[in-house]
């Protein structure tokens, strides 16, 4: 019992000291031990590898690269056979077809067409989009108002005629997105789009020939019938004037799905579908030019619907990780720290292996969109080129 009194008194003795700050020094509480936060997770920087571009094998394959009237680059030629110069659009007025200009300045187009004097074998193509841009112009309905006349479309083959001699060009390639369906705010009428898509190209080959080459964007599906017609393209029917597809093999769907993946049921649409909507319509393989996504797509509707391959490459790493890998899809993803899918999008990776892909089935080549989204390395138009060009 004295015993516990003696340390009793100790201890208020103690308690006393200390609040007395122990007799005149100055004596600090100790503090308790700090909280560490956890150090955040930051994605490491990608650091794709500088490849050299294999040599070319003249047999006729095709690496495309789209090149938009707005973009600033000069392409490199030394990895490509062929440029679509992206775009021109159609005069329409009152159902009348005017006449059809470039997007953008002409110093752009002359500065890539300049590109032909050292690489004569570059196939330079001219893209018409059913959109408007030009500030001279507004939406006269486009295509779907063109094809509604056969004098329309004699004259418009005879000014594609006429602008492919006088620059010295190789074709016309045509991007209607889609007949029977406006995305572009465009006409469409789903009683004859489709039907006239097919007379359009046939008038082009009477009047262009075979000296010409004529292309058009393909859809990832055949035309499909909906209430008091058709919607998209009669590919049996474009296949007998065209000399080749270049399939969209991308905007397939969104988040949380791969917009371009190889096969993967999991998503809308994919390459493998795509094409074998070509091959199943009785095209040729070798008519075929598979789509690659120089961008992500996040969404078609929230911003930001799409990133940039050079974009991605600098994208927060402290808020995603990048180059992620679908195994099933056999592409490459974005995901934010909290390990959700953000995007889909193709690295050299994914290009190796969708090249390989289109070489076994007998696919002419690979073509893109676009030329300026890639990295100042050019990563991945080196990867299409080393993609088609591998023996």
């Amino acid at each position: 019992m004295k015993r516990i009194r003696f340390w009793a008194a100790l201890a208020v003795v103690a308690m006393f000291i200390s609040a007395c700050g122990g007799g005149g020094g100055e004596k600090k509480a100790l503090d308790p031990d700090p909280v560490i936060p956890p150090a955040q997770e930051e994605d490491p920087p990608i650091n794709e590898p500088l490849v050299a571009p294999v040599a070319r094998i003249d047999d006729g394959r095709h690496v495309t690269a789209y090149v938009t009237y707005y973009g600033s680059l000069i392409p490199d030629a030394s990895v490509l056979t062929h440029i679509n110069y992206a775009f021109a659009e159609l005069y329409m007025v009152d159902g009348v077809y005017q006449k059809f200009d470039l997007q953008g300045t002409k110093t752009r187009f002359q500065n890539v067409v300049n590109l032909k004097k050292n690489y004569p074998q570059l196939k330079i193509c001219l893209s018409f989009t059913h959109g408007v841009a030009n500030s001279n112009n507004k939406q006269g309905g486009s295509f779907s108002a063109l094809c509604k006349s056969d004098e329309n479309m004699q004259k418009f083959a005879e000014d594609c005629l006429a602008f492919l001699e006088e620059w010295g060009i190789d074709g016309i390639d045509l991007d209607w997105e889609f007949p029977g369906l406006s995305w572009s705010g465009a006409a469409c009428d789903v009683t004859c789009d489709t039907e006239n898509y097919v007379k359009l190209v046939k008038k082009l080959r009477e009047v262009l020939g075979d000296k010409y080459e004529i292309s058009y964007a393909g859809y990832c599906m055949d035309k499909v019938s909906v209430t008091g017609g058709y919607r998209y393209v009669d590919i049996a029917g474009m296949d007998k004037y065209v000399d080749y597809v270049n399939i969209m093999t991308y905007d397939l769907d969104e988040a949380p799905h791969h917009h371009s993946a190889l096969a993967d049921t999991r998503a809308y649409r994919d390459c493998n579908r795509a094409v074998n909507a070509y091959l199943n319509a009785g095209v040729k393989p070798n008519k075929l030019v598979l789509g690659i996504p120089f961008y992500g797509r996040h969404s078609f509707s929230t911003s930001p619907t799409a990133v940039t391959y050079k974009s991605i490459l600098t994208m927060d790493p402290k808020k995603y990780r990048r180059n992620k890998w679908d195994a099933t899809a056999n592409c490459p993803y974005v995901e934010t720290m909290q390990g959700v899918f953000y995007m889909g999008y193709d690295n050299p990776k994914s290009i190796a292996v969708k090249g390989n892909w289109a070489r076994q089935k007998g696919l002419l080549g690979l073509m893109y969109w676009e030329y300026d989204q890639d990295d100042a390395k050019g990563t991945l138009r080196t990867a299409v080129w080393n993609a088609v060009m591998t023996p």
